[in-house]
């Protein structure tokens, strides 16, 4: 999907309203903004989506593992 495709412009909005529908809740709307890069993004090559999602998953642990951390040291270091 190009930004200047029609796709994309029947794909904002739709994304643009959820979003705006979903305001009571920060969770809620950051998995619609998930799913909708995993839809953008697979939309152009969905070979690469495995890609995508196993990063975002990665990262998601990792930032899990540095949130759990028992002091600053730990945090910055990882260790």
């Amino acid at each position: 999907m190009l930004f200047n495709s029609i796709e994309y412009l029947v794909f904002l909005p739709l994304v643009f309203i959820g979003y705006w529908i979903l305001k009571d809740s920060y969770k809620k709307q950051n998995i619609l903004l998930l799913i909708s890069s995993y839809v953008f993004y697979g939309w152009w090559d969905y070979r690469f989506l495995s890609l995508i999602i196993f990063s975002s998953f990665l990262d998601y642990y990792v930032g899990q593992k540095i949130e759990d951390a028992i002091s600053e040291k730990h945090k910055k270091t990882g260790y």
